[in-house]
């Protein structure tokens, strides 16, 4: 089917399970879409498969693709990060002429998304870093969308993508993030979080299960309760699902049938490499991260398995009281507003250091619906910075701070019990020892200091005078010398 002046409004090359199904969100809601990808049978399959959806211009070449589309040209690319996204920018620049937009809708590194619009800017042309995030089905039936880019291709490019997004109370789950990368960098903070989420919750699960002796189905039960409460959200929604899954073929809860070996792309990788080079201590999404990585380590999980630990079925695990899933309820709470916090701190940090000015409320209200970190408390988030947008850390609001301190004695009851059960739990053990960092008066690393100069001459500060200063510690340890 195509469309009566001949000219798409926006085109989707890449036509991949993503680049189809927003491809088809677009059309769903009235937008004309030119289609192109590099093999031609995608394209003819979609349209065979989807005609009846919308108004779909098929194209089977570069030259085709952009004489289809209406000036200014929108152009959505949806193909793998790195190489072939430079691919097809090489491939498509060419043909573009003053004020069209490019509009990178893959999971990019967001670098490489302020080269590339930085480079686009010098030929007069609009490159929109864009992050979606809500699998393929967000994709088809309204996402969250984090656009970057320039104010001007916004205006443009804005309304549209506000228009498939998720609502949430009748708001559109997208809007304008910032200049040049912002809007990947923000959905790599937000790929961090889903990490540091999905860690926590399989930690519970396993404490569960290991210290309560709670089998898939019951623990699928518990979940279900906690998604009434303050821990409604997507991903609590669908871990219910999961553990309440039977394997066909064997009978046995699907958990049990799946190896214990959590795949990543990379997004919580950058994060982390990021939080580095901000000096942003994101724990919780390290934490998460190395713990993936260590599942994937089968030879070496293989050679350790005969170390001692604790025996699970002594007296320990007999005294753990059925209490203990609430106990659980209270840490799995806590660690995921840590996990939020430092989440939000990265973004407030990123913004000043690529000067994005980035309005976190405006982020915590597009992550309410859309995107797999969707979470109830999440408008929380939103009216927290909204009546402090310079909040250093959620964990100093109001309502955060006060259901935090409530929940800090049965959440160090759940470390400590996983402690002595020999129950891995390094995303609530972090979280806790990150609350715990913060609130302290001082920190040992004041002796670090010490070391550092003592070793290397690197001098420290002193807690009663301005400068620095370094100790002569070879020669007489009672000299000190101002720097």
């Amino acid at each position: 089917m195509t469309s009566q002046t001949g000219r798409a409004s926006i085109g989707v090359t890449g036509l991949a399970v993503m680049g189809r199904n927003l491809a088809r969100n677009l059309a769903r809601h009235g937008h004309t879409v030119a289609l192109h990808n590099r093999t031609e049978q995608r394209t003819r399959d979609l349209v065979e498969q989807f005609g009846s959806e919308g108004d779909f211009v098929p194209t089977y070449s570069a030259q085709e693709f952009v004489r289809a589309l209406e000036r200014p040209r929108k152009l959505v690319v949806m193909v793998k990060a790195g190489a072939p996204t430079d691919a097809v920018i090489d491939e498509f620049v060419p043909l573009l002429e003053p004020g069209d937009i490019v509009i990178d809708a893959g999971n990019a590194h967001f670098a490489d998304t302020r080269r590339r619009e930085a480079a686009l800017r010098e030929r007069g042309l609009h490159f929109v870093g864009t992050g979606v995030s809500g699998g393929e089905e967000g994709a088809l039936h309204g996402p969250s969308i984090m656009p970057g880019g320039s104010a001007e291709s916004y205006e443009s490019l804005g309304p549209l993508l506000e228009d498939i997004s998720a609502k949430v109370d009748g708001a559109p789950c997208c809007t304008h993030i910032g200049p040049d990368g912002a809007g990947h960098f923000v959905k790599m903070v937000h790929n961090g979080i889903e990490y540091s989420d999905m860690q926590l919750i399989a930690e519970s699960f396993d404490l569960l299960r290991g210290a309560l002796g709670y089998e898939p189905p019951r623990i699928a039960d518990i979940f279900r309760t906690w998604n009434t409460g303050r821990l409604d959200s997507y991903l609590i929604e669908i871990t219910a699902e999961v553990l309440a899954h039977t394997d066909p073929a064997t009978g046995r809860p699907f958990v049990d049938v799946v190896a214990d070996e959590a795949e990543q792309k990379g997004t919580g990788r950058w994060t982390v490499q990021n939080g580095l080079e901000l000096g942003v201590p994101i724990t919780g999404i390290a934490e998460a991260t190395f713990a993936r990585s260590l599942s994937g380590h089968t030879d070496l999980r293989r050679a350790a398995r005969g170390l001692a630990g604790p025996t699970r079925d002594s007296s320990v695990r007999a005294n753990v009281p059925e209490s203990f899933a609430d106990d659980v309820e209270h840490a799995l709470y806590a660690s995921k507003v840590v996990a939020y916090a430092q989440g939000f701190h990265q973004i407030q940090a990123g913004s000043a250091e690529y000067d994005w000015n980035i309005d976190l409320a405006s982020v915590a209200a597009i992550w309410r619906g859309g995107c797999i970190i969707r979470a109830t408390f999440l408008d929380d988030i939103r009216a927290a910075y909204r009546a402090e947008p310079t909040l250093p850390t959620l964990l100093t609001s109001g309502e955060f701070r006060a259901a935090v301190e409530d929940a800090q004695d049965a959440w160090r009851s759940v470390v400590s019990t996983a402690v002595r059960l020999g129950i891995p739990t390094p995303g609530f053990s972090t979280a806790l020892a990150y609350y715990d960092a913060l609130r302290a008066d001082r920190l040992p690393a004041s002796l670090i200091q010490g070391q550092r100069d003592y070793f290397g001459a690197h001098t420290y500060r002193r807690v009663d005078r301005d400068g620095s200063f370094h100790t002569t510690w070879a020669a007489d340890p009672r000299e000190e010398h101002e720097v």
